[in-house]
């Protein structure tokens, strides 16, 4: 609607003007080297109008003329552009579909038509990936490494690889080298840390951690856990170097930020314990059993206790148990000390309790073991003890120290597993494979003739083995 009204303007505009000039027509004269012109001022205006008009045409035609080439070349180039980016969106879904070839194909085809090294070298590393060459995988990652605007891109490829075939060295010396580019990198900082611990650099690894944890990469809670169990490692390396100051240092350090590091908290109170001081020992011991009851606690809590005949340490045991007095480890420890001191009712009373809960399979086979021994050393049933170890060998396994991340199971506590590598991953429990509840073991609360507590039945009692 505005440039209609805007048009009818103008048009009445030329209109009024060209009215004017017909009822005031006027004359122009001109002289020049003899020639003498004249003529109307409106049919001046006219020619003058019709020459502009002409000039201008010619401009733009000129204009026209000059660009065009440029226009069809740049024409040419963005739809090569087009195709190449078409080429280059292909490949990486052929890389996503798993299609070697069609994706080699299409790198092949973007390379040709984008000269943009970056994106078609990207496409063509991760395509040879695909097909296996990771020779040529490697010689793309390489090339894009020694280019400032994919440097980290190469790096990650590069490490990717050498962690697949398992060169730490190389893959220690990538992941530097990616972390001083991109030190905010989750991924980038994880894998240095990991590799670090796996080398053995405590002290390296001790100073990722901090990074991750200022960096908010990792939670808090896990920073300073990594920190604990990374002191305990610089304990144990202490200890190897002759150095009882700095690793009993480090012990605490561990402990403190890692109360319920099981290895930390036995090799702290054996410390003291060697140091005369045996009362925090059993303190420290105590507190750590509240959280991580285990077997190695138990053993130091003795020594700790001074504990040098049976009846000593079924006091021990039981002043122990009291700090988490419901947990089947109390209970075995506290049979186990009974068993020592001859005392067959109160181990058989803490057995029972193991063997009828539920969510004790990891203990199940110990406590089996120690009825079958409780009723070897009473000595009134030979045979119900030889049923009690075969009842044990299909109890399912014991608790162990089992990785989180691949479920490998280990009898001793390591920093990494020997599996997966995975750092600190172990934790006491029973493995993966285990069964929900023991098979063999029917009716597991039946009545006990002497006393009033439940458990299984023994094998007379079932009809036998």
């Amino acid at each position: 609607m505005l440039r209609a009204l805007r048009f009818l303007a103008v048009l009445a505009v030329l209109i009024a003007a060209v009215l004017w000039l017909t009822d005031n027509p006027g004359t122009i004269r001109a002289e020049w080297r003899g020639y003498q012109v004249e003529t109307s001022a409106a049919l001046m205006i006219a020619v003058v109008a019709l020459l502009m008009g002409a000039s201008a045409v010619i401009y733009r035609g000129w204009i026209f003329l000059r660009r065009t080439p440029g226009t069809i070349a740049a024409a040419w180039r963005e739809r090569r552009r087009r195709r190449g980016y078409e080429a280059l969106t292909r490949g990486m879904v052929a890389v996503a579909a798993g299609d070697p070839g069609e994706a080699r194909k299409h790198s092949k085809r973007a390379e040709v038509l984008l000269n943009e090294p970056p994106l078609t070298m990207l496409l063509s590393a991760q395509a040879a990936q695909l097909d296996g060459d990771d020779k040529a995988a490697e010689g793309f990652f390489k090339a894009m490494s020694e280019r400032p605007e994919t440097e980290f891109l190469g790096l990650r490829g590069l490490l990717s690889q050498a962690l697949n075939k398992g060169d730490r060295d190389r893959a220690l010396d990538l992941a530097r080298r990616a972390y001083r580019l991109r030190p905010a990198s989750e991924w980038v900082a994880g894998t240095l840390f990991d590799l670090q611990a796996q080398s053995g650099l405590w002290l390296d690894a001790s100073v990722t951690n901090d990074e991750l944890g200022r960096r908010k990469l990792v939670d808090r809670a896990t920073a300073e856990r990594r920190k604990g169990v990374l002191a305990f490692e610089q304990a144990r390396r202490a200890q190897a170097d002759g150095d009882p100051a700095a690793a009993f240092k480090h012990l605490r350090q561990a402990h403190d930020l890692a109360p319920d590091l099981v290895p930390a908290a036995v090799r702290l109170a054996h410390l003291l314990v060697i140091d005369g001081k045996e009362r925090r020992a059993a303190g420290l011991i105590e507190k750590a059993w509240i959280t991580a009851p285990h077997p190695d606690l138990a053993r130091g809590y003795l020594n700790a206790r001074r504990a040098d005949d049976a009846l000593a340490a079924v006091k021990a045991m039981e002043k122990l148990a009291r700090a988490n007095p419901d947990h089947p480890e109390s209970h075995l420890a506290l049979a186990q000390a009974a068993a020592d001191a001859a005392l067959w009712g109160e181990a058989r009373k803490h057995l029972d309790v193991v063997i009828a809960g539920t969510g004790h399979d990891g203990y199940v086979g110990r406590a089996l073991r120690l009825l079958a021994a409780v009723e070897e050393g009473e000595g009134e049933n030979p045979a119900r003890a030889r049923d009690w170890l075969l009842r044990a060998a299909t109890a399912g396994p014991d608790n162990a120290w089992v990785c989180a991340s691949c479920g490998n199971a280990a009898p001793e506590w390591s920093v990494t597993c020997s599996n997966c590598g995975q750092f600190d991953g172990y934790s006491w429990r029973t493995p993966p494979h285990a069964g929900a509840h023991v098979e063999v073991l029917e009716g597991r609360a039946g009545a006990i003739p002497d006393g009033g507590t439940a458990r299984l039945p023994a094998p007379d009692d079932a009809g036998g083995a």
